[in-house]
């Protein structure tokens, strides 16, 4: 027994120590802009009637399946680069059918660079070394643990650095047309799970938005956090490939992964059939992104390179309305003060979270539930969405909506803020502790009344259905949930469907001082 103690014992100080390789050897590159022959620059041509206001090309994508079958379409359609950076990959149906597209990308002569935070890619680092072997496909890590069998246990000796992550998402073809969103790489991202699913939203942007996610992927790309696959992982040996193409083979032959490709078919050819391109609405757009440097740590990062400082600037401030939609919701003592500051000048702000019971992240719920009633007070409107949202029937589903979708049990995971229904925000930047001091993020801010109404004439008509509404009881004491349902209005005196020791759990970890880190 003292032998097995003392072995683990050692195992951990041996993971908690490990360091990292120095950058010595590694090549800088950069995003490949001359593209000018390529097919999708041409679909980024702006249309006369636009030119000379340099806007970029938006489609909204809220549907999972429509999500997938565009980054496929993309892969597909790549003639010169992909650069793809993603927080969560995951190694299921639609992640193995991705890193699939990317390989075969790479065996037509399009050059790849994947660059993939650590923290999100649990059994991934074969699968990735082999892809890093291909001649035309370059992965890297992010902010990565030194140790790879016990990854973890680097948080012992180094929490100070791997508390920071890259947070941001995008996926981009021949520098010409790219998806910036929500969404990481996962079948709950993509409607391809029978359990929880994430409802989401992207966009796809091409022309000037696309160049510029471009030149923010090179400063990631090129950033001193940024290590070579080869640095870091176990080398490929000779049967790596041939395995990971049987892996894709038996992946793709699966019947569960048939039935998601025979949907997604479906999805597209109803929906889009070759009109994407003629739905963008030109629009101008511009890119947020934290500087790179934000993960290394506290303090090297100017306020003027941090993402909330460039969406505060670019959103302008709000006049009439705002609507904000985050999943994961903390503003602390003093987001919640300025917030509500904000509103008592009459401005009408509409906050949409997830419920504790639709939420994924316990914890994340304590920090936010804390700050209700002081919201409230302000005259805020607190929305939380329901685990299982009422559909929408199918002659509403064909309509055209900005509105982010999951399955028949979802957790909110949008990011998205509207700015008096003229300006919309789309990216990964929760209105958390998290995304303002610890990770990266990124999005779009696109100026356009139509983009921006629409996801606000879709809450105005579906939130009644898909969410409870928070409000002070008449008497003061406490919060009631509102809740509409056939047979009528409930409402609810305690967190609804939360059972007594998931309540007690929630107001026990409100307690804790780590707003900070959630």
């Amino acid at each position: 027994m003292k032998r097995l103690v003392l072995g683990v014992l050692a195992t951990v100080w041996l993971a908690g120590c490990a360091s990292l390789p120095g950058l010595d050897g590694r090549v800088a590159s950069h995003g490949l802009t001359d593209t000018a022959g390529t097919r999708l620059a041409g679909l980024a041509s702006v249309p006369e009637a636009h030119a000379g206001k340099e806007p970029s090309g938006i489609r909204e994508l809220p549907s999972p399946l429509e999500a997938f079958g565009a980054r496929v379409a993309l892969a597909r359609g790549a003639e010169r680069s992909l650069d793809v950076q993603y927080y969560i990959w995951h190694q299921d149906v639609t992640g193995t059918l991705l890193l699939q597209e990317l390989w075969n990308a790479a065996g037509r002569g399009v050059r790849v660079r994947l660059l993939l935070d650590d923290n999100g890619i649990a059994g991934l680092d074969p699968m990735l070394a082999t892809l890093n072997s291909h001649a035309n496909i370059e992965v890297r890590l992010f902010n990565p643990f030194a140790g790879r069998r016990f990854k973890t246990l680097g948080y012992l000796t180094d929490f100070g650095r791997l508390n920071h992550r890259m947070h941001n998402k995008s996926f981009t073809a021949d520098a010409s047309a790219t998806i910036v969103g929500g969404r990481n790489v996962g079948d709950e991202y993509f409607g391809a799970t029978d359990g929880m699913a994430f409802a989401d939203l992207d966009v796809l942007a091409l022309g000037k938005a696309a160049r510029d996610v471009t030149t923010a992927f090179d400063g990631y790309w090129n950033s001193e956090s940024a290590y070579p696959a080869e640095f870091l992982l176990e080398a490929p040996g000779q049967e790596s490939v041939p395995t990971m193409l049987e892996t894709f083979r038996t992946t793709e032959a699966l019947p569960k992964s048939q039935r998601y490709i025979d949907s997604v078919t479906t999805a597209l050819r109803e929906d889009v059939e070759g009109k994407w391109y003629n739905e963008l609405k030109w629009v101008p757009a511009v890119l947020v992104c934290d500087d790179p440097i934000k993960t290394k740590a506290k303090g090297r990062v100017s306020e003027s390179a941090l993402m909330f400082t460039q969406l505060s600037q670019v959103m302008g401030g709000a006049r009439d309305s705002m609507d904000l939609v985050s999943p994961y919701f903390v503003p602390g003592s003093k987001g919640a003060r300025t917030m509500s500051d904000v509103a008592r000048t009459g401005l009408d702000m509409r906050i949409v979270t997830n419920s504790l019971m639709s939420s994924d992240a316990m914890i994340v719920h304590a920090g936010y539930s804390k700050r209700r009633k002081d919201l409230l007070q302000a005259g805020i409107k607190i929305y939380e969405t329901k685990p299982d949202p009422v559909q929408p029937k199918k002659k509403e589903k064909r309509k055209k909506q900005m509105v982010f979708s999951g399955s028949s049990s979802s957790s909110l995971h949008a990011k998205t803020f509207v700015v008096d229904r003229k300006r919309i925000f789309v990216g990964s930047f929760n209105l958390d502790q998290r995304s303002l001091n610890l990770n990266t993020e990124m999005g779009l801010v696109i100026d356009s009344d139509v983009l921006a109404s629409a996801l606000s004439d879709t809450l105005d008509r579906t939130l009644a259905d898909s969410a409870y509404e928070v409000r002070i009881q008449k008497d003061g004491s406490g919060l009631e949930w509102l809740e509409v349902t056939e047979q009528g209005e409930v409402v609810h005196r305690n967190e609804p469907r939360a059972g007594l020791l998931k309540r007690i759990g929630v107001n026990i970890l409100s307690w804790l001082p780590i707003d900070w880190m959630l």
